[in-house]
């Protein structure tokens, strides 16, 4: 049985796994899906947040792992978290899962990335700065057509309800990453078709930028936890059976 460490994306929390979660765990397999350190914090708490710290914290929950494999996934902003932590300790993790996910080359960051993308107006108009530009906001009401447009609505609601500030810090970090490090642990990129956060185009971009991830497709909004939480499951199972050993 393998261990699952779940990195939600921003502006949401560990939460938005519990469907898949439950999956995994009616499986027999562990998960640990935490919030990251600082979300929702006030300017003190986003400003104290990096990019390596979330990484690091990350990287010690694949090292207490109660069971190998480890298949530390990432969703939206959470793939940054998962590529450095998996140059912070590849010893400890089997394989990456990006669901929807940014997966960036050495050197770049997430705003550098995003002055490659292609206009996104839709999306910026949902993000709003907060506590002097340390973090930002979703606006809940505006957000569901942007991050869940395919999801079920009441699923949707209580989602919308929970988002909390996202530090501002992590996504204009560069990666920094190596081929001996990052480069050894195998990679898998759930690509969600209908996504309107990180579109299409752009996840194909990074597959580009970053080549040797395994290519899967899936039916999905920027929310597959709601919209397609058993197919996601289904992704994951999938990419425990091909772990070596």
């Amino acid at each position: 049985m393998a261990t699952f460490v779940l990195i939600h994306g921003s502006w949401h929390g560990g939460w938005c796994f519990d469907a898949v979660r439950a999956r995994l765990e009616e499986a027999g397999h562990a998960v640990i899906a935490p919030d990251l350190p600082g979300m929702g914090g006030d300017e003190a708490a986003l400003r104290a947040v990096t990019l390596q710290g979330w990484a690091d914290f990350a990287a010690d929950l694949c090292r207490r792992a109660p069971q190998r494999p480890v298949i530390l996934a990432g969703h939206s902003r959470g793939g940054l978290v998962i590529s450095q932590a998996a140059e912070t300790a590849p010893e400890a993790i089997d394989a990456l899962v990006y669901i929807c996910a940014m997966m960036l080359p050495d050197g770049m960051s997430r705003a550098e990335f995003k002055a490659m993308e292609e206009p996104n107006s839709a999306f910026d108009a949902i993000v709003t700065p907060v506590c002097n530009g340390a973090g930002t906001v979703a606006d809940p009401d505006a957000a569901p057509a942007v991050f869940a447009q395919i999801s079920p609505r009441d699923l949707v609601a209580r989602a919308m309800a929970r988002l909390a500030a996202e530090p501002h810090g992590p996504r204009s970090t560069p990666m920094r990453l190596t081929a001996d490090r990052f480069g050894s642990v195998p990679r898998t990129y759930i690509e969600c078709s209908e996504d309107r956060t990180i579109p299409r185009s752009s996840q194909r971009t990074m597959q580009r930028l970053v080549p040797g991830a395994e290519v899967v497709e899936l039916y999905a909004d920027h929310s597959p936890f709601l919209s397609r939480p058993e197919a996601l499951s289904t992704m994951l199972l999938e990419v425990v059976a091909k772990v070596p050993g």
